[in-house]
């Protein structure tokens, strides 16, 4: 998934041939210099169809393999290689949906023009056993000395007394000088455990030696040095092998496709879903449909930077809700849900982490549409806290109650990344703009009409000097000059709670209009966040749709002001005002000098914020000034009018 995505070209890998003739092929296959005198060299092509796979020409497929076996024995790179005489080749589709994985290997084999024939014997009924133990030091002793993969195959000679003389197959003239062609004898390191059939690689050297070499028979100590799990070679074979014939200048024919369990020349199967746990399939499966979308399209997806954003929503009903859907949609790992309600009736239809027996049973917004995310993806991180945001004009009875509340709304903006407002009331946001400006984290905030909606980002003010490059090459606004929900107020945020009617008191919204905000308010986060300048970026306003974006996933607006009546949205950037009474100055400076004492203060009289970021002044200003009207006739001489 990570690696090869979507490649279905023929890529280069290793394997290692375990005793009993086992071929294994594992993570570090991919790593194709293997230093082992068992290596195994080969090549894979994963397809990325099941019809691919099952269409794929076989015999093409195999004969290219055959052809550059036979590329490696005449151009002489197999004598100091001998992985290439074990070679392979490996077809495969792996549906990472369902998690089946089918495969087929293909070993192939040169065919000689007439058949090799030999005899097979135990090699202790040939060599004397303190023959054999040398035997075997020697060639312990060149492996340790040698580069490793061209020591499968070794000369071997008798020298003086009961000594053993080895060598390598790039000294076959040097080294049986004087030997006699019926003593000439070759060790295989023979993987095979079958009494009368060496591995695979021992055919591909006998093309070698015939061609290379012409010689017309050869010894052949099939030596194996293991039986089950301990040194023993008393399973070592002797084959005496005749190499009639003579080999042309073309690829010889060739046979190699391994047959199924069933004994038929067919694929081999693996269904891994039976055996593997339903939440890591969850989890595999939701990875597996986002990285399709940067293997197809988007490169320059950071997938990981979203799945570790943690994110908070203040607010669990409609828009809540399907936040947190979207949120784990775009892979989000950690999601917590603030609310003080409980699910009423009304809200599971219009709200859809809620059930009707959520409703009867009256359970925390918040805490439900927690565990109905876990029910839903047992992978999330979800929590649900049920309390209330201190809202202006709200003043508690109890100071302590209201601490605690500001203690843990501040704690939880802290251990946030981004947060998203989607409170019904315009008061309760005022708070959460607050802290999170003083924190510098991500807000995106989220409100509705009745057939109209808001998203927006707030700008930054978190005191950092924007980038250079950001502040001196941009459109429109960066994010340290953009405003916050309540820069474009001119009074303080107030109690809009108390005196409501009941369609007051209900959110009167056209049904589709949530979820089309949420997954703007979810998108812009995301577009944020892979951002090069991050919570800097420029927003672009004056773009056609059909405009090229200099950004994988496009603009990044500060504002989407939406129209359901004409099935439309605009994109606006609005500056931050230097009187605005969450995020200006002045606030962030009280907030960060008084802490609670200043919060108690405006929940009791939200006029502290008028006052102290002079809007009061300003409105008295506006009251006392003395306005002339200059009154003229509208008509001309002539009657006519302007």
């Amino acid at each position: 998934m990570d690696l090869l995505r979507l490649d279905a070209s023929l890529i280069s890998i290793s394997a290692t041939v375990q005793s009993p003739n086992n071929l294994c092929v594992d993570g570090d296959s991919f790593d194709s210099k293997l230093t082992t005198f068992s290596a195994s060299s080969g090549t894979l092509l994963n397809t990325n169809t099941v019809e691919d796979f099952k269409n794929r020409d076989k015999n093409a497929f195999i004969k290219a393999a055959a052809e550059k076996l036979w590329v490696d024995i005449t151009s002489g790179e197999a004598l100091t290689n001998h992985a290439l005489l074990a070679c392979f080749t490996l077809l495969t589709f792996a549906d990472l949906k369902k998690y089946k994985f089918y495969y087929w290997f293909a070993f192939p084999a040169l065919l000689p023009p007439e058949h090799f024939t030999g005899t097979i014997s135990e090699l202790k009924d040939v060599w004397s056993q303190p023959f054999i133990t040398r035997l075997q030091s020697a060639i312990e002793n060149t492996r340790s000395a040698s580069q490793l993969p061209d020591t499968m195959f070794l000369l071997v000679k008798k020298g003086d007394g009961d000594s053993v003389i080895v060598g390598k197959l790039s000294e076959w003239e040097a080294f049986w000088e004087g030997v006699d062609e019926a003593e000439r004898t070759v060790v295989f390191s023979d993987p095979s455990n079958l009494p009368s059939n060496p591995g695979w690689a021992l055919r591909n050297f006998l093309i070698l030696a015939k061609h290379r070499f012409k010689t017309l028979s050869l010894n052949v100590i099939c030596f194996r040095d293991m039986l089950q799990g301990k040194r023993d070679a008393s399973a070592s074979l002797f084959v005496r092998m005749n190499l009639p014939g003579t080999l042309g200048d073309n690829c010889p024919k060739f046979v190699g496709w391994e047959k199924n369990s069933s004994g038929k020349l067919s694929p081999r199967l693996v269904d891994l879903a039976p055996m593997m746990d339903p939440t890591r399939l969850a989890e595999t499966a939701v990875d597996l449909n986002l990285k399709l979308m940067r293997w197809r399209i988007m490169p320059q997806l950071q997938l990981e930077k979203i799945s570790e954003t943690k994110c908070l929503l203040l607010g669990s009903g409609t828009l809540g809700c399907y936040v947190a859907r979207n949120l784990m949609a775009w892979g989000v790992r950690k999601i917590t849900l603030v609310d003080s309600g409980t699910v009423s009736y009304s809200n599971p239809v219009r709200q859809p982490l809620f059930t009707f027996q959520d409703s009867v049973a009256g359970k925390p917004k918040a805490a439900a549409a927690a565990d109905a995310l876990k029910a839903i993806y047992p992978g999330i991180q979800a929590e649900g806290i049920q309390f209330s945001i201190p809202m202006p004009g709200h003043a508690s009875p109890s100071l302590e109650a209201t601490d605690r509340d500001l203690t843990q709304l501040a704690d939880l903006i802290s251990s946030h990344d981004a947060i998203f407002l989607l409170t019904d009331s315009r008061e309760a946001r005022w708070l959460p703009t607050v802290i999170g400006a003083a924190l510098g984290k991500i807000v995106i905030n989220t409100a509705l009409g009745f057939d109209t909606f808001l998203v927006m980002r707030h700008g930054v003010r978190s005191g950092n000097v924007p980038p250079a490059a950001v502040a001196a090459d941009h459109q429109g606004l960066h994010g340290g000059e953009m405003g916050c929900y309540y820069c474009n107020d001119v009074v303080a945020p107030a109690d809009s709670l108390s005196d409501r009617t009941l369609d007051q008191q209900c959110t009167v919204t056209r049904p589709g209009l949530s979820l089309v905000a949420s997954g703007l308010a979810v998108e812009l986060m995301v577009s944020l966040l892979n951002h090069p300048d991050g919570i800097w970026a420029p927003s672009e306003t004056g773009l056609n749709p059909t405009d090229p974006t200099a950004h994988p996933l496009g603009v990044v607006p500060h504002q989407i002001r939406g129209y359901l009546t004409h099935f439309s949205n605009l994109l606006v950037h609005g500056k931050a005002y230097d009187k605005c009474t969450a995020c200006s100055a002045a606030v962030l400076k009280a907030y960060r000098e008084r802490g609670a004492e200043f919060v108690h203060a405006v929940l009791a009289d939200p006029k502290v914020l008028e006052d102290l970021t002079g809007l009061s002044a300003m409105h008295r200003e506006t009251d006392d000034a003395d306005v002339e009207w200059d009154e003229e006739d509208e008509e001309e001489e002539d009657g006519s009018g302007f």
